[in-house]
């Protein structure tokens, strides 16, 4: 069920030198309609999404140096998809990806999508078109991510993956009204830059069967990568419109996948993990219980050894004893920027922080405003 496709691009980024991503954790507001999960205000939503995008398109300070930008699962007005696209093709520096979910949209208008940019998303298009043979299930909601790459000579190429496994509110008895599952999932492979990067939505994390978990196929391929090229899986994104970010179940996925417990895992070990979710004011969510948007982390191995912090608007902990070392933000409404670590192992002599936070915003009358200082106190 959990197929992964190499996709080779061209992007050259700087050899030996880290890379940097924004966080983009900021509120996405849902409602159920017609069966689907939909933005009660899209063009509020649009507007903030835009907002960001001309940021980094802008790219003051250093943000022109920014090389992944990330948002949550379910963000994107679908009415809006085309205008953002336009606006990293015509405005984004070559060398620059950007992943962001959209909200549901149906099987067809995915088909559709796919139709559109099929040169790129072959796999997904004929998984979805066999699927559509084999039964009426037009009008399925859908809850697809995009990932669009800036390569090093300009060209915009654009990539689609759809979700394979529901939460409470994606999933009903009625199966005409149950969420379609993905079953194709993209691996980005760098080329020159020999770095290997794959976004997942929300549950994709932590879905596991009696007969095939997700996570343990992504374990699998990243070991194939290290074994058979000696790269790995860098960057894993995970995209997230999550009331529960602290749950026991995404707590044990990252125990297993970093912990090497029943098997030698090096394809993964140097992987930096990348939650980006919804923020604080945020809301939809069906059912009962005590929910919590935000909190967005980087996750990395213990073996980068970062001490525990405090700060007003972040904490690095080991997620509860776990052999990782984990950069926790706050819930608020909030940008976060920072470097990803190079891939080694760093001297244990060193006293360098190989992880940065080099910008935190926050929004200010539509303006995003770089917070001056958060106060950090040593734990």
């Amino acid at each position: 069920m959990f197929e992964i496709v190499e996709k080779p691009i061209h992007i050259d980024f700087l050899h030996g030198h880290h890379l940097h991503c924004m966080i983009c954790q900021i509120p996405s507001r849902m409602a159920m309609r017609d069966a689907a999960c939909r933005l009660v205000d899209p063009e509020a939503g649009w507007q903030q999404l835009r907002s960001i995008l001309e940021l980094v398109r802008e790219g003051q300070g250093n943000l022109k140096k920014c090389h992944f930008l990330t948002f949550p699962e379910a963000v994107m007005p679908f009415a809006r998809i085309e205008e953002a696209l336009e606006i990293i093709r015509a405005g984004f520096r070559p060398n620059s990806v950007v992943m962001f979910g959209i909200e549901h949209m149906r099987l067809s208008e995915y088909r559709d999508l796919l139709c559109r940019y099929r040169e790129d998303n072959g796999e997904a298009l004929a998984s979805v078109e066999k699927d559509l043979d084999s039964g009426d299930i037009e009008q399925l909601p859908t809850n697809v991510a995009v990932t669009v790459i800036k390569e090093a000579d300009g060209r915009t190429r654009i990539f689609l993956l759809a979700k394979s496994h529901p939460f409470v509110g994606e999933e009903h008895l009625d199966a005409q009204h149950d969420l379609y599952r993905g079953k194709v999932f993209p691996l980005f492979r760098c080329q020159p830059a020999c770095f290997n990067f794959m976004p997942v939505i929300c549950i994709d994390y932590v879905y596991r069967d009696v007969y095939q978990s997700n996570i343990s196929v992504i374990i699998e391929k990243a070991n194939q990568l290290f074994f058979q090229t000696r790269q790995r899986l860098d960057l894993l994104a995970v995209l997230q419109f999550n009331p529960k970010p602290e749950h026991r179940a995404f707590r044990d996925v990252v125990n297993g996948f970093y912990g090497e417990y029943l098997a030698y895992t090096p394809g993964v070990r140097d992987t930096i993990t990348v939650f980006c979710n919804t923020s604080d004011e945020s809301s939809g969510i069906l059912g009962n219980g005590t929910f919590s948007f935000g909190h967005s982390s980087v996750v990395i191995h213990k073996s980068h050894k970062i001490a525990p912090t405090a700060d007003t608007e972040f904490e690095v902990d080991d997620f509860g004893g776990l052999p990782v070392c984990r950069l926790r933000f706050g819930t608020a409404t909030r940008l976060y920027y920072f470097n990803l670590p190079l891939f080694h192992e760093l001297d244990p002599r060193t006293t360098r922080v190989p992880l940065k936070i080099h910008g935190i915003f926050r929004s200010e009358n539509g303006q995003w405003r770089r917070i001056e200082k958060t106060g950090e106190t040593q734990t």
